[in-house]
């Protein structure tokens, strides 16, 4: 079988859809090695793939830009598609062609810009987001990472139930609970303590950093000196509203400076020994798609403390202490149990790590190569 992939992010690693996209090519050449994938990118990307070979071929064309990605996707790559003779197309990101040449699968990680108000943007983001909601009516087949995923997209898309599957996502292999000789340099090199609880992701509104802060109002006096919130992660360059600056939001909640300290950036590599330090990861987010940071601090060992919302629950399970999304009150006092309670946080360790092994890249893989033959039957 030959797929054509589109891999407008294949060299954007900081962006979720080129961290998809390289995992899953990955894995589809690992768990069928007769499985032709052929990467059809624009113009000038790198292409470091040769580990792959000889099951992807490289192949480039043109095009840049805002203008040009949205020509790439709508024109130049279904061209593409039929004129490598692929059998099935797959779109890993919410951008299927709005007359596909093949038969087509689109991922919809999730409908953020057009279920959160904040993230809808200008009249050309609200333009894109008509478009691919369109365009998503022509895809034989659509993907996402979670049942709460899917039941927006039935919900708002109108797609049929029988179109529309849910792969859930993996971690890295980096992310396992063994610690590394160098973890307590690293954690030593940002500043941290034996004990921490540790917040780290991005700051844009829906990410609810106010309520994470807010839980340091109650546990901070219990457990803040011994075991400091950490925030960690690149830092906004601008306060506003869409994302807010952490430390604004600590001095206006009253939160003690010395209960709290903040990492920025984090570098990739650092990332691993900074979730096994830390005694519980707190993500109290109001809306993902699937949710990576809770699952890669569960793969190495550390419970979370977060929203009930989403997809949330999916991905942590009873790995972890759910509750609403403003409920600050009631994640400090989950946070001070995991910090006191050696007996309580050993029993959510071991369940962090049993979630976790439920979800694999080779599974995400074998079920998006059952998605393709499922729509390649169709034809």
């Amino acid at each position: 079988m030959r797929v054509a992939i589109n891999a407008w992010f294949w060299d954007d690693l900081t962006a979720g859809s080129g961290q998809y996209t390289r995992r899953l090519v990955e894995h589809l050449a690992a768990v069928e090695p007769d499985l032709e994938l052929l990467l059809v990118a624009p113009q000038g990307q790198g292409f470091q793939c040769s580990r792959f070979a000889p099951h992807v071929s490289r192949i480039t064309q043109p095009g840049a830009g805002n203008l040009g990605k949205v020509w790439f996707e709508q024109v130049t790559f279904p061209r593409a598609c039929r004129r490598l003779s692929a059998d099935v197309a797959h779109v890993p990101y919410w951008a299927p062609p709005l007359h596909p040449s093949i038969p087509t699968v689109v991922t919809i990680h999730d409908l953020i810009p057009l279920l959160l108000r904040e993230y809808r943007g200008g009249p050309l983001v609200r333009f894109y987001t008509a478009l691919v909601s369109a365009t998503a009516q022509n895809a034989a087949l659509a993907l996402t990472d979670s049942e709460a995923s899917r039941r927006d997209i039935l919900t708002h898309l109108h797609l049929p139930p029988e179109r529309v599957r849910a792969i859930p996502l993996a971690t890295d292999a980096r992310y396992y609970p063994e610690p590394e000789p160098e973890d307590a340099a690293i954690r030593a090199r940002h500043g941290l303590s034996d004990r921490y609880v540790l917040y780290l992701g991005g700051f844009d509104v829906r990410k609810n950093v106010s309520t994470v802060l807010a839980t340091y109002r109650w546990a901070g006096p219990a457990i803040g000196k011994e075991c400091p919130l950490v925030i960690a992660g690149r830092l906004p360059e601008r306060d506003t509203a869409f994302a807010p600056d952490p430390r604004r939001l600590a001095r206006e909640q009253g939160v003690d400076e010395s209960f709290v300290h903040f990492v920025s950036p984090v570098d990739e590599t650092d990332k691993p020994a900074l979730y096994r330090g830390a005694v519980a990861f707190i993500f109290p987010s109001r809306y993902e798609g699937f949710g990576l940071p809770p699952l890669e601090a569960l793969a190495c060992g550390t419970p979370v403390v977060g929203s009930d919302v989403a997809s949330v629950p999916e991905v942590v399970g009873n790995a972890g202490v759910l509750l609403p999304p403003d409920d600050a009150e009631g994640m400090a006092g989950a946070l001070i149990q995991l910090a006191i309670d050696e007996e309580f946080r050993a029993e959510m360790n071991r369940r962090a790590l049993a979630q976790a092994a439920r979800f694999s890249w080779e599974r995400a893989a074998q079920e998006t190569l059952a998605a393709y033959r499922v729509v390649v039957r169709q034809v």
